[in-house]
């Protein structure tokens, strides 16, 4: 029984036997393995390139930013793709920290956002860990929601990136240009970006400030249309190292936010001392007795008498002027009368 299972086992699990070469099923597999003139092929994806710059850029701040900052961070972080966040960092963190932080988030760029006495704010770009990096005052925020502009943009495309010719003139500026190029530029074929370009950030040196703008670029005529945020960089220091280290560059044109509130309190004390010193001296002209100056008599030198006129006396009366009555006063009076006549006879 065994053997005779043995065998039926052996003839069920054999396997089929091949076809002769020349067959006749083998010209329909082959037929089949043709795709029909009827049938589509699935378009390649748009980017077919490799992602190759792997720039990644955390953006975060500390504690105590007002909601303007906070909105500020989200439109940068909407306006770049290859961007990072991360929960606030507590004032009593030192700064050399942020390189940590950005080395456990798989970064190499960041922008930290600092707030101090609720009113000021200072931004650092740096590129971590080696440097260098630049600290900024931030001044004339509007973002966004708050512009209400007309411009749009694909949320994700690959910005133009437009400086300024100053920019190439000045060493501290050429450091400045390669460290924006290198944090604003999306990279091409980043996962999250898009594959067009439709939109211009402008950086322009005025006032030895460097004044941020974005653009749309609009297909018809090429024209721009602005979407916002917009923002001032005030430039304070750039640092060799991420953070700190030795100084490269100090602005001499800054002034620091407590310095200009301090001169702006000075000038409206110096106007109210001015306003009560005029008010005493004017108090002083008033108590002051009146001096009564004898008459000089050097004063007639200069005056010239005037031309002596022969007295005439007229001895005849002079004749009276013709007086003309007025024809229309006598009908007035009589309209006058007629009136009151009218309105006795009205009231009886």
């Amino acid at each position: 029984m065994a053997a005779a299972k043995r065998k039926g086992g052996a003839a069920a699990g054999a396997r089929p036997k091949k076809r002769a070469k020349g067959s006749p099923g083998e010209p329909e597999a082959a037929a089949d393995a043709k795709p029909g003139p009827q049938e589509y092929s699935i378009p390649a994806p748009v980017s077919q390139g490799k992602w190759k710059n792997k720039e990644r850029v955390l953006i975060f701040s500390s504690r105590g930013i007002n909601f303007r900052t906070r909105h500020l961070m989200q439109d940068l972080r909407t306006l770049m793709p290859h961007s990072k966040a991360d929960t606030k960092m507590d004032r009593k963190d030192k700064l050399f920290v942020i390189n940590e932080v950005c080395e456990m988030k798989n970064c190499n760029k960041c922008i930290f956002f600092e707030a101090k006495k609720k009113q000021d704010l200072y931004v650092w770009l740096s590129n971590t860990p080696q440097g260098p990096s630049a600290k900024f005052l931030v001044q004339n925020i509007h973002t966004l929601a708050e512009l209400k502009m007309t411009g749009n943009c694909l949320r994700g495309s690959r910005p133009l990136l437009s400086f300024d010719p100053t920019f190439d003139k000045e060493p501290h500026y050429a450091l400045l240009k390669e460290l924006f190029i290198q944090i604003f530029s999306t990279p091409q074929y980043h996962p999250k970006s898009q594959p067009f370009v439709d939109h211009v950030f402008t950086f322009t040196i005025t006032d030895n400030r460097i004044w941020f703008r974005n653009y749309q670029i609009i297909e018809e005529d090429a024209s721009l249309v602005e979407i916002g945020p917009r923002f001032v960089l005030n430039l304070i220091k750039i640092f060799q190292g991420s953070f700190g280290g030795p100084t490269l560059y100090e602005n001499p044109y800054y002034q620091s936010p407590n310095m200009h509130r301090r001169l702006i309190r000075l000038s409206m004390a110096a106007k109210f001392r001015e306003k009560n010193q005029v008010k005493e001296v004017q108090k002083l002209k008033k108590k002051e007795s009146k001096m009564l100056i004898e008459e000089d008599p050097t004063e007639v030198v200069f005056e010239t008498p005037a031309e002596e006129k022969p007295v005439e006396i007229q001895l005849v009366k002079p004749e009276s002027k013709a007086i003309v009555k007025d024809k229309r006063k006598p009908r007035k009076i009589e309209r006058k009368r007629q009136k009151k006549l009218f309105r006795t006879e009205a009231k009886a």
